[in-house]
């Protein structure tokens, strides 16, 4: 006896654990001091999302990046995506509990929020330093940056499949009788 699709009651708390490892990527991305953008060749200049750093060795000479506008649009989006974030944690987690398909879907359209946020962050932080900071060389976007990013688009595919979740409630609840590929007759 074969079950079709997938065992909805068991696995539907790994939704939230998704969310949970979006929001510890994002708290990396925004707390980590190595730097966004790294200098390739000398490694003489790094920048992390609060700090502009030059120099050699154990001389460097940091500068907050909150000068410019450019640098507290981008703080102040990552901060606003990781607050709606965890609220759609929180919300998920309800959701998830008593399986309500408005929750679910008001889960996703927080989630697309956070994704539509945080990727004009993203965005506008390469364009801007760009633009502004890069004098010479070569630079490259390091990992911390990259986590930004693994936040982002695990929102984007938990917005798919919480905006999908109502379709299923009766899978999700345990409703739904169990579908059999083979049956005796």
């Amino acid at each position: 006896m074969f079950r079709c699709g997938i065992a909805y009651p068991r696995c539907r708390w790994i939704l939230p654990l998704l969310l949970l490892f979006a929001i510890i990527f994002d708290i990396i991305a925004i707390a980590a001091q190595s730097g966004w953008v790294e200098d390739e060749d000398a490694k003489s200049h790094y920048a992390s999302m609060w700090e502009n750093c030059r120099g050699r060795n154990d001389d460097w000479r940091c500068n907050s990046l909150m000068e410019y506008p450019w640098a507290q649009a981008v703080a102040a989006l990552m901060l606003i995506g990781l607050i709606i974030l965890i609220i759609a944690f929180i919300v998920a987690v309800a959701g998830m509990c008593n399986v309500n398909p408005g929750l679910l879907v008001a889960t996703g359209a927080l989630l697309l929020l956070v994704v539509i946020v945080q990727v004009i962050a993203l965005i506008i932080y390469p364009v801007k330093f760009n633009e502004t900071l890069i004098y010479e060389g070569d630079y490259f976007y390091t990992w911390a940056y990259g986590f930004g990013w693994g936040a982002t688009i695990v929102c984007l595919g938990c917005t798919i499949i919480f905006c999908c979740l109502p379709r299923y409630e009766s899978h999700l609840r345990g409703e739904e009788k169990i579908k059999y590929l083979y049956t005796s007759s």
